[in-house]
């Protein structure tokens, strides 16, 4: 019979695989990887994202203070990409290799998988890096003190949403391979995963806006914390649908080289709607 403190280890391995698995942080526990991990580790995504984004935003406040805008948005960028060790943009340049090779669906998949990078998938990785760059120079340079502390606090909250739908394209399209890749460990995740992921990014977006309310309302007129985080939740899973179902025409379903793609063209969809406010 398990007791309480082994299906407590349970799931604090499932966390510990989130953070491990998505983000390069240092945390020096080693646990066993196994399919039940890979499947609790999805309720923890919005987590590693919520860390991500309050590491960028006190990097982004300390490299203002320092910097001019422009060098300040390179260094940002970077620690974005670090934090995250390139993982979702190799996604991105595999996805972007396939789908615009223009190939039946199974030279697409092989394509997908060979570890060279074309000229596509650099092309589309330049372009994703390069308007990060120009939003994040764009929040960091705004004359308006407060509308970057507004826009820094929502900042905050697109790595949370862009991870969460990771987890909504992990069950809701069928994974595309007929033989195991590392997106084959996630089939069993079920909608409860589901509900306790989105649940994790609630929580997580609620307590960055009431913690960061003062900031959102010096640009802001009256913001309600439930329209904003409603908001984020609406559009991320509107934008991600529509990515998704493109993609899944064209392979048949999802890969994990497309759970990391959708991250990042969601992140900077994201981020485009935030510029767009202030």
């Amino acid at each position: 019979m398990r007791t309480a403190r082994m299906v407590f280890v349970d799931w604090l391995h499932g966390c510990i695989a989130a953070f491990q698995f998505l983000t390069r942080l240092p945390i020096p526990v080693q646990i066993e990887y196994n399919v039940q991990v890979f499947r609790r580790s999805v309720i923890f995504y919005p987590l590693a994202g919520l860390v991500i984004g309050g590491l960028l935003l006190l990097a982004g406040e300390g490299l203002r203070l320092i910097f001019p805008p422009m060098p300040a948005a390179v260094l940002l960028l970077a620690l974005w990409v670090l934090l995250t060790g390139g993982l979702h943009l190799d996604g991105l340049m595999d996805t972007a290799d396939g789908i615009l090779s223009h190939r039946p669906r199974e030279q697409m998949l092989e394509i997908m998988k060979d570890s060279r990078v074309g000229a596509m998938g650099v092309i589309v990785c330049v372009l994703v890096l390069l308007l990060k760059f120009a939003l994040l120079f764009s929040m960091l340079g705004s004359e308006q003190s407060g509308d970057w502390k507004a826009s820094s606090v929502l900042l905050m909250i697109v790595p949370i949403w862009s991870r969460w739908f990771m987890v909504v394209a992990i069950f809701g399209w069928p994974y595309a391979r007929s033989e195991s890749g590392l997106g084959s460990l996630f089939r069993g995740v079920t909608g409860g995963y589901v509900a306790w992921s989105t649940i994790a990014g609630l929580v997580a977006s609620f307590a960055i806006t009431f913690l960061g309310y003062g900031r959102l309302t010096e640009a802001l007129p009256c913001p309600s914390l439930w329209v904003i985080i409603g908001g984020f939740a609406v559009v991320t899973y509107l934008l991600g649908c529509l990515i998704a179902l493109y993609i899944s025409r064209k392979l048949g379903g999802l890969t994990g080289d497309t759970y990391g793609a959708l991250n990042e063209l969601l992140e900077v969809l994201l981020l485009l709607g935030i510029t767009a406010l202030f």
